[in-house]
């Protein structure tokens, strides 16, 4: 283990005190610079300045920029094939033809879900699931064109990741298996979508990648080797994996012809909420084969992996790639829930070439939660060269935007109020993902679901 020296953790009120009327109170302690590896950046880049109250009441954003409602939950789907889902959570954007867009969206319905994802021939994996996928078809200026299902009876589609190929991995962000709760099949697995034509790759779990609490995935494209998360906040906690599939960057399909699952070990490191110190780095990362990737007997997190065990960590989520280097968060660890130490998130970076991990950010615990900004949850490289994070925490929600500077500012709040004005629940943002011209952010609320289109002066 090597280590850099920390910067210091600042509380939450000193960086919103200190900073002026425009302030995002978060804190952080880490370079994040390192997380933009091989992007183009707007250097001097310091945020699009303080949120304007909506009028509308739905989602606050800088001056100059405006937003579109693209589709609501119990909305009528274009295709006709019933209401628009609940739970909107993971989505990306591809390219179409003629300047289109197609926008694959996850819905991480479980059996109590208010809408379910309407079954559809050829794309329902298990009638019982109302989890899956939807997919909108934007024309090139923005204005929906179609909205359909694009694959149906899975179970609490959560995050994903895109494929070289454009095409999204859902995840399902559970272990049920067949007889549980009313399921008809075991469930666990990921799937490939093709938003383009749902019917391409219709509704065939990925086996080879594992059963298990998935999140987020990131493919690296120089080999096809797919890197995996798991969201697990009981104890025991998830565990990072790598696929090295049989047939890589193969294309539609290629991930079915099945490969080898292993999980991370970072010797002498049972668990990796103790890394407390930004820059502290790990050499000679170890890759160890998943003895039951299917986990018939028992969750693959408590597998045995031999003597020297395994790597765990709590609420593992967002994950993705940027230049040689595959990015992953951990949402937050509580010593009360069992982890090794607190901390309210932490984004870690690995280097396959050379073996190495290293704690690049980490988010408090020296903060007040009932202030903004704990708790990261999805992630993306913005087109402008920083990085966009959807809050999953307590109180008001937002999506934070960060400089390659390191300075933190907030793109959006949602305004999305279900309770009382006494108590309101605010919806959490997900699936923050940007147009292929970078024109374009678009993002989710969680509840009520709500999909946005988001324009303005981006840089």
């Amino acid at each position: 283990m090597s280590s850099a020296p920390a910067r210091r953790l600042a509380t939450r009120r000193q960086v919103l005190a200190g900073s002026g009327a425009t302030a995002v109170s978060i804190a952080f302690a880490g370079a994040f610079s390192e997380l933009f590896a091989g992007t183009a950046a707007a250097r001097g880049h310091s945020g699009y300045g303080p949120l304007v109250p909506d009028p509308d009441g739905l989602l606050d954003l800088p001056k100059g920029f405006r937003y579109r409602v693209l589709s609501r939950e119990g909305d009528r789907l274009r295709s006709g094939e019933g209401p628009v889902p609940s739970n909107h959570d993971g989505m990306a954007a591809f390219a179409g033809h003629r300047g289109r867009v197609h926008l694959v969206r996850n819905h991480e319905n479980r059996v109590t879900a208010k809408i379910a994802v309407p079954s559809v021939d050829g794309l329902t994996y298990d009638p019982m699931g109302k989890g899956g996928c939807t997919a909108l078809e934007l024309d090139s200026r923005g204005a929906v064109l179609g909205e359909r299902v694009a694959i149906a009876g899975t179970a609490v589609n959560c995050a994903g990741g895109r494929t070289p190929w454009n095409t999204w991995l859902t995840c399902e962000e559970t272990e049920d298996r067949a007889g549980t709760n009313g399921y008809t099949k075991d469930h666990g697995f990921i799937f490939e979508v093709d938003g383009a034509d749902p019917h391409r790759t219709g509704a065939v779990p990925l086996t080879a990648m594992g059963r298990f609490q998935h999140e987020a995935s990131a493919i690296d494209p120089n080999n096809g080797i797919v890197y995996e998360t798991e969201d697990a906040f009981e104890k025991p906690f998830g565990l990072f994996y790598r696929f090295l599939p049989e047939k890589p960057l193969g294309g539609t399909g290629s991930l079915r012809a099945g490969g080898e699952l292993q999980a991370m070990r970072v010797p002498g490191v049972p668990d990796l909420s103790v890394v407390q110190e930004t820059g502290a780095s790990f050499d000679r990362i170890e890759w160890v084969p998943v003895p039951d990737p299917q986990a018939a007997g028992t969750p693959v997190r408590l597998q045995e992996f031999g003597p020297k065990g395994i790597t765990h960590a709590q609420k593992l989520e967002g994950c993705y790639w940027g230049g040689s280097s595959v990015y992953f968060v951990s949402s937050f660890a509580q010593s009360a829930a069992g982890s090794a130490a607190d901390h309210f998130g932490q984004v870690w970076r690995y280097e396959p070439k050379r073996r190495r991990l290293t704690l690049v950010v980490v988010f408090g615990p020296g903060t007040d939660v009932q202030l903004p900004g704990e708790s990261p949850d999805n992630i993306c490289l913005a087109s402008d060269g920083g990085l966009m994070v959807c809050e999953d925490g307590s109180g008001a929600q937002h999506v934070f935007g960060v400089t390659r500077s390191g300075e933190v500012y907030a793109m959006a709040r949602g305004r999305q109020n279900i309770g009382t004005p006494q108590e309101p629940e605010w919806g959490e943002f997900a699936g923050v993902t940007f147009a292929p011209d970078g024109g374009t952010m678009f993002v989710n609320c969680y509840t009520p679901g709500t999909t946005f289109a988001v324009t303005g002066p981006w840089r």
